[in-house]
């Protein structure tokens, strides 16, 4: 019943009836690595990528550039290093006002019209001042391939002149093909349009998880489809020969399968057309071949400063095909791909021309659904018949097996014939029917087991108690050991204050409540439940069970907690109690943990420096009006994740200043304005260290400007007031002494 469900429950997924995230992640899980093992990490000197990089910005100027300052590019690329073709991942939609020209023809035809020294002035200065049009003859007759975008804008916002369309609806002789659609664009200039006709769009789609992993080869605008931008260089490559779609041939059922499987491009004087295959969406894998970047090693990037520069040889790039774009941060062309979280969007469509020249586009075909079906009843009837007649270790083995040649047939396909084919339901297929198997066959000695366990579960924590049954028959020495752990203390604020008006029922109802929702919280991330001081509860990560990332989970557990404080309140609020806030210390180092009780009562605790110090953080927290904060170790501990500096400050029994940090929701890199708050903050600790008051008085009135509720802001500024006055020190280090 349990295999039926399972395979049922897979088999609705793989039909799209049923979405399963998480086999989805699976699938990308799979992907991504073998994509990563399979790159070639070479380098590919056919494509040249001209970078319009920081260097190029500081040493030209900000984007973007004058028209003119870019025809001198292709005026370079084309006379002096006789590149083959050059294609542009940046759209010109404006046109240029760099000149001046636009003013003065306000002029001319406004306050100035009647002054005819002007106008001619005016008419022969026009050549010189139009740079669109210069840009435009540069362009002209020259293998070029402008770029530019569409938009899901519902509004069908459009801008620009779109290339003719490469293929119209009529080619696909009804069939239900399914492109993407787009309701608007933004393309270039007529005038630039006129001179270079071909271009090609530069949009990526990124799966649900963010990841560009494929790019659509072509679009539906308005019942006409449009070229990508890799696949416009291809075609360029090859005289422009046209688009035509690539339908199977009749199988096994007359029009089984009637999607589009390739482009077909006939080229002039070649025995059979180019065949580009495609997957259900018109598009294709991008086949990356390395970490991307400058420093990648796939393709040479050349400082677009360097081309404009006249830094490099004549006809250095003799023969390279181009590709301008920009790795600068600033220009918003950086994409998460399977390969490399900040990734050149402009190397993207580098590495899916290189796959189009080398014929090696992996992908996803449209028979990929009846391959998983096939294969989930496969796997499912195999496993379900030979399971039951094995003992458990050879059921094992013969599951492993599934799972080896499950991999090995998709890596074969991958690799031999460059197909994408759905292999996690089949993962998950064949562990779920071994983990059903060894469930039933297990259950009897499990339960004694856990029997025999219970006998000792007044004596250790439910975690430790896990960890025994996982080794049964195996001495677990309770025994005191120094080990790495994170000390949490989190304290309900105020609580006396709450309390003083509520009966004694009322009380223990409010305490045990919320204790019980912060031991909850901690439980679910894995943390050991040490004691409950009064209103306060302490708690440690890394014992008993071993846990490299207990400074991680701690972390995530105080942020769960704040997170779970609104609840908290509105059931408490519910109840006629009053609400609550909590303030959350952490701290991190080698600490002393087993029993420490006596022969009356076992007391399994933590006891050390770290636990002193997450009591005294708590303390602090609500100084600096934080929820969470951390001393130094947590967050040494921890670095990968994103934090915020508070404070220096000097604590009684250490003989250095202690760090403080507090942990933030979000990643600095995905959110501009905390991006900015940071950077004011640490140039405003910077000064306050520095003793520069008012450099650091600038920096934290913008930081109260940016956040006007942040308690830190205005204590700083407080403190850099009271410096003024009672100035510190000869050799102040900035700290400051918590009392």
């Amino acid at each position: 019943m349990i295999t039926a469900a399972l395979l049922l429950l897979l088999l609705l997924h793989a039909a799209g009836t049923l979405r399963l995230e998480f086999v989805e992640r699976l699938d990308h899980f799979v992907y991504d690595h073998r994509l990563r093992l399979a790159m070639p990490r070479t380098l590919d000197e056919r494509i040249v990528i001209v970078d319009i990089d920081e260097k190029s910005l500081a040493e030209i100027g900000g984007w973007p550039w004058s028209r003119d300052r870019l025809a001198q590019l292709a005026d370079e690329l084309f006379e002096r290093q006789q590149v083959r073709l050059v294609g542009f991942d940046i759209v010109f939609p404006e046109p240029d006002r760099s000149s001046g020209l636009a003013r003065l023809e306000q002029l001319a035809e406004g306050e100035l019209q009647h002054v005819p020294a002007f106008r001619e002035r005016l008419r022969q200065l026009r050549p010189a001042l139009d740079h669109d049009a210069r840009f435009a003859d540069a362009l002209r007759d020259r293998p070029v391939v402008l770029g530019y975008y569409f938009t899901s804008d519902r509004g069908g916002l459009a801008s620009g002149v779109l290339p003719a369309p490469v293929m119209e609806r009529s080619a696909l002789a009804g069939r239900p093909v399914r492109f993407t659609r787009w309701d608007g664009h933004g393309a270039n200039l007529p005038v630039l349009a006129e001179a270079a006709p071909h271009a090609g769009f530069f949009n990526v789609l990124p799966d649900a998880d963010g990841i560009v992993r494929s790019v659509p080869l072509l679009a539906d605008y308005q019942g006409r489809y449009y070229e990508s931008l890799a696949l416009a260089m291809y075609r360029g490559l090859h005289g422009w020969p046209p688009v035509q779609p690539g339908f199977p041939a009749e199988r096994w059922l007359p029009r089984s399968y009637q999607g589009l499987e390739s482009l077909r491009l006939p080229v002039a004087g070649a025995a059979a057309p180019l065949t580009i295959p495609v997957d259900a969406q018109v598009g294709a894998l991008v086949p990356y071949r390395g970490p991307g970047g400058p420093g990648g090693g796939s393709f040479r990037y050349v400082s677009a400063a360097d081309v404009l520069g006249g830094r490099l040889a004549p006809g250095e790039l003799r023969g390279r095909i181009v590709l301008v774009g920009t790795t600068a941060p600033g220009m918003y062309d950086l994409r998460a791909t399977p390969v490399g979280e900040v990734y050149p969007g402009v190397e993207a469509h580098a590495n899916l021309l290189a796959g189009l020249l080398d014929a090696r586009l992996p992908v996803r075909p449209d028979y990929a659904l009846g391959y998983e079906v096939m294969m989930l009843l496969l796997v499912g009837l195999s496993l379900t018949l030979l399971l039951p007649r094995l003992g458990p270790v050879a059921a094992v083995l013969a599951a492993a097996g599934a799972l080896l040649l499950i991999l090995a047939l998709d890596t074969w396909l991958y690799l031999g014939a460059r197909l994408v084919m759905p292999v996690a339901s089949l993962l998950l297929l064949a562990a779920a029917l071994l983990a059903v198997h060894v469930a039933i066959g297990y259950f009897f000695e499990n339960r004694s087991r856990r029997q025999l366990t219970r006998l000792f579960g007044g004596y250790v924590p439910p975690e430790l108690l896990a960890e025994m049954a996982d080794r049964p028959g195996q001495r677990y020495d309770m025994a005191p050991a120094s080990r790495p752990l994170t000390v949490m203390c989190c304290d309900l604020r105020h609580f006396t204050a709450l309390t003083a008006s509520l009966e004694a029922a009322q009380v223990r109802e409010l305490l045990g409540l919320c204790l019980a929702r912060i031991t909850e919280v901690i439980r679910a991330h894995r943390g050991t439940l040490d004691k409950y001081v009064g209103d306060a509860v302490i708690a440690f990560w890394g014992a008993p069970l071993d846990e490299p990332r207990h400074a991680e989970l701690a972390v995530q557990a105080a942020q769960a907690l704040v997170r779970e404080v609104p609840a908290l309140n509105a059931e408490l609020k519910a109840r006629g109690l009053p609400e609550v806030s909590l303030g959350i210390g952490l701290a991190s180092g080698m600490t002393w943990v087993g029993d420490m009780g006596s022969e009356l009562r076992r007391n399994y605790t933590a006891m050390g420096e770290a636990v002193t110090l997450a009591l005294r953080v708590e303390a602090l927290a609500r100084s600096y009006g934080l929820d969470v904060l951390a001393a130094e170790g947590t967050r040494d501990a921890a670095n990968h994740l994103p934090w915020q500096e508070v404070d220096r400050v000097l604590v009684k029994g250490r003989d250095r200043p202690l760090a403080l940090y507090t942990p933030l929701p979000a990643s600095p890199d995905s959110d501009k304005a905390l991006a900015s708050e940071l950077m004011a903050w640490h140039m405003a600790l910077k000064a306050y260290r520095a003793q520069d008051w008012d450099q650091a008085d600038v920096q934290l009135l913008n930081l109260q400007r940016m956040n006007p509720d942040k308690r830190l802001y205005s204590l700083f500024a407080y403190r850099v007031a009271h410096l003024r006055k009672h100035p510190p020190p000869a050799g102040w280090d900035g700290a400051f002494e918590a009392r």
